[in-house]
């Protein structure tokens, strides 16, 4: 996964990607430190690129995109959301929403 830092770069991102997935943890949260490795280990069965943030040290994106708990989980389709899943995040349904959107990409 590749890493946001500044929202600036978010911005950039979600112009030039045409699908994406963002994964945004905080710091000291057990439940993001345990749910980052089951959806990093999906971006190896995917074309579409995946991307992290701390919400702790990018609070614009958090602010901009209403989050307010973590971890969160946020599928883009054409720079507009298409799927969101927070705090407790199902992997299976993450793993339906991204082969939907990998359909779109053929």
């Amino acid at each position: 996964m590749k890493s946001i830092t500044k929202y600036e770069q978010w911005l950039d991102i979600i112009q030039q990607e045409k699908h994406l997935l963002l994964f945004v943890k905080t710091t000291n949260c057990s439940v993001c430190e345990g749910l980052y490795p089951q959806i990093a280990a999906l971006e190896s069965d995917t074309t579409i690129p995946f991307y992290v943030a701390n919400a702790a040290e990018v609070p614009e994106l958090a602010g901009q995109l209403s989050l307010f708990t973590a971890p969160v989980v946020i599928l883009m389709k054409n720079g507009k959301e298409y799927a969101r899943f927070a705090r407790f995040v199902p992997v299976q349904e993450v793993i339906e929403k991204l082969q939907e959107l990998k359909k779109w990409e053929e």
